[in-house]
């Protein structure tokens, strides 16, 4: 990534990818709704996602991802995925404890650390989490 998301936006670029998958487009409401917080918040941090250049949305419109940040949400849902995948058959945590960590994991998880997680899981790595590996 380019520019370090917070992991708040991070959340917010993975919900509107989700729900855009989901439904054909992302709303403010909607996305307060799965987040459960305020609309306000939103409006807040989609305004920030524009800036940086990850997200389109016309005054009063659906929000959409642009290329690179459909790039980056792809990453983080990607990133949670493989957590989400080794916590469930590696650890054999329950789903409910499994899906609350990964939430929290993928922010603050090392790329070779998810690299390793997917190579044990026998996973295709993303080419964004090639590390520089020193054995």
């Amino acid at each position: 990534m380019a520019e370090t998301l917070t992991p708040a936006l991070e959340d917010y670029l993975e919900t509107i990818l989700q729900l855009c998958e989901d439904n054909g487009t992302a709303k403010i409401s909607d996305i307060a709704k799965r987040l459960k917080i305020a609309k306000p918040s939103v409006t807040q941090a989609v305004a920030s996602l524009r800036r940086d250049g990850l997200v389109n949305q016309a005054p009063y419109g659906p929000i959409s991802l642009t290329t690179k940040g459909q790039s980056q949400a792809r990453d983080i849902w990607r990133r949670h995925q493989i957590i989400s995948h080794f916590l469930l058959e590696i650890l054999k945590v329950s789903p409910a404890v499994a899906e609350k960590d990964a939430c929290m994991i993928e922010h603050v998880i090392s790329p070779e650390t998810v690299f390793r997680m997917a190579d044990w899981l026998g996973d295709e790595h993303p080419s964004s989490f090639r590390p520089v590996l020193r054995d």
